[in-house]
């Protein structure tokens, strides 16, 4: 392994074994679903020190390459195009070697403050926290689709023809598709959806900020996410049904009409 990438990982190996901090931290006393997003994001990092080796492999190989191409040139066995060739997949190798050590250290990042936040016997599990946060997404998006007001003002919030709302049609599909049912959830199936909600929030954000902009409005208005996430604390659990059934038809109307043939008319 390079010397580089050796200092930037010394500090992962324990985490990502699980070898160090357990034991110390008294993390194995805690109940598995209150330490999920903690074993999410070792097993994140892992993953993302796996990734970033072998790109530092591969920026290795690059540079054996330009130098191997560089001697056949002196030696007129390859031309310069080949030399400039070589040198382009080294800068390409070494940007994604760059970019991936990055990612094991904002991911290093994530481990701690996992770690931090495992929460207490009294409050939601990071799981609980994490429906809560798709649920709060449903919520607003359910009160373009019920508020006759908004239908009128917004109505691209509702037109699956439009790249930003399609777009959060498909991330809406998605992470209903990953929300965990209930019963035990690994981390890697916390993880998928956990990344599953961050990308449905980011596509929220995107069709309603493309809505009002085409409204004639420089930025959203109306209760925006604390607002949403408190109405979500005090509403039962069959109106987020209902709204989960809402999503459901919506994502199907949205795919009949996404196929050929399929009826442009629908909503």
């Amino acid at each position: 392994m390079d010397p580089l990438l050796l200092a930037e990982f010394w500090w992962a190996a324990p985490a990502a074994v699980g070898a160090v901090g357990a034991g110390a931290w008294g993390v194995h006393r805690v109940n598995a679903e209150r330490r999920l997003a903690y074993d999410a994001a070792k097993l994140e990092l892992r993953a993302a020190i796996s990734a970033a080796i072998a790109a530092q492999n591969a920026a290795r190989v690059a540079k054996a390459d330009l130098t191997r191409v560089s001697a056949d040139r002196a030696a007129s066995r390859a031309s310069l195009e080949d030399v400039n060739r070589a040198r382009r997949d080294l800068q390409s190798a070494q940007r994604e070697a760059k970019a991936a050590t990055a990612a094991v250290k904002a991911l290093r990042a994530r481990v701690t403050a996992a770690r931090a936040e495992i929460p207490s016997r009294t409050e939601p599990t990071p799981l609980e926290r994490l429906r809560s946060e798709h649920d709060t997404v449903l919520v607003r998006w359910m009160q373009y689709e019920t508020d006759p007001a908004r239908l009128i003002a917004y109505p691209t919030m509702s037109d699956g023809h439009v790249p930003q709302t399609a777009a959060f049609l498909s991330a809406l599909e998605h992470a209903q598709d990953s929300r965990p049912a209930p019963g035990k959830v690994t981390p890697a199936e916390f993880t998928a959806y956990r990344l599953s909600v961050v990308r449905l929030q980011r596509a929220f954000d995107d069709a309603e900020n493309a809505a009002h902009i085409a409204a004639g409005e420089r930025s959203p208005i109306g209760p925006g996410w604390q607002d949403a996430a408190q109405q979500v604390i005090t509403l039962s659990a069959d109106v987020l049904d209902r709204a989960a059934a809402a999503a459901a038809s919506a994502i199907a109307a949205w795919r009949d009409r996404s196929r050929p043939g399929g009826d442009e008319n629908v909503r």
